[in-house]
Formats: structure tokens, C-alpha cells, sequence
């Protein structure tokens, strides 16, 4: 594999991990077909067709480009950005929270009400029963 190849199962993995996305809970956003071996096994692969690519963005509410343009370095360097003092539009900025907790806790929050409105959808699918 050359240097410039684009291995986009390796780019969903490092995204779905940054989001602190489990391979199960991609599953289940995927669809009934899929499941963590699935996912693994998706990851593995270098080249993934655009119609798969474009619903694994949508279930990781990231856009398939940003997948194909992933850069891990330039992630890191972004993260990084919100505690580097030394950038001239952070210098006067003192941050009373870390930005990745946010984004932490609401990703649980929205996790949460993901379950709670799964648990409402089989509980009123068993009541038709």
C-alpha cells in the first residue's frame, strides 16, 4: 500500500473511536443486517463502495468526505488547539470546562435518549402483539 492510498475501513475505525463510538452501537445505528463482526470486518476493508460509505457517514453524523480525507494528524492537531495557549486566538481565552467532556456528555445524553426511544418502540411493538 502506498503512502497517498486512502484506506477508508481504517479512517471509519479512527473516527468511530474519536467519537468514542463502539463497533456494536454502529451496528445497531446501521441497521438489523449488521453487527460487531460486520463492522469489523468493514474496517478491515481499504476500499468500501460510495452507497456504504455514505450510510456509515450517516450513521457516524459525519460526511463521507470527511472519511475519505481523514487525517489523523490533522485531528490531533485540532483537538490540541483547544488546550494550546499559544495560538493568538486562544491567548485570552481561559477555558473553565475541556471541550471534549462536552462533547462527551452529550453524545451520552443523545445515547440515552437513543435507548429510551428504542425501549418505547419495542415496548409498543410487543403491545400489538
Amino acid at each position: 500500500m502506498s503512502e497517498n492510498t486512502i484506506h477508508l475501513g481504517r479512517n471509519i475505525k479512527r473516527i468511530r473511536e474519536l467519537l468514542g463510538v463502539k463497533q456494536d452501537a454502529l451496528a445497531i445505528d446501521l441497521g438489523d443486517d449488521w453487527n460487531q463482526q460486520k463492522i469489523s470486518y468493514l474496517e478491515a476493508k481499504e476500499e468500501i463502495d460510495t452507497p456504504m460509505l455514505e450510510q456509515v457517514a450517516k450513521a457516524l453524523k459525519v460526511t463521507p468526505d470527511a472519511i475519505k480525507n481523514f487525517n489523523e494528524e490533522a485531528a490531533t492537531n485540532y483537538i490540541n488547539t483547544f488546550n494550546d495557549s499559544s495560538t493568538g486566538a486562544f491567548n485570552n481565552f481561559n477555558c473553565t470546562f475541556n471541550p471534549i467532556d462536552k462533547v462527551i456528555e452529550l453524545y451520552e445524553r443523545m445515547l440515552k435518549e437513543k435507548d429510551q426511544l428504542i425501549e418505547k418502540l419495542l415496548s409498543e411493538k410487543s403491545h400489538k402483539k
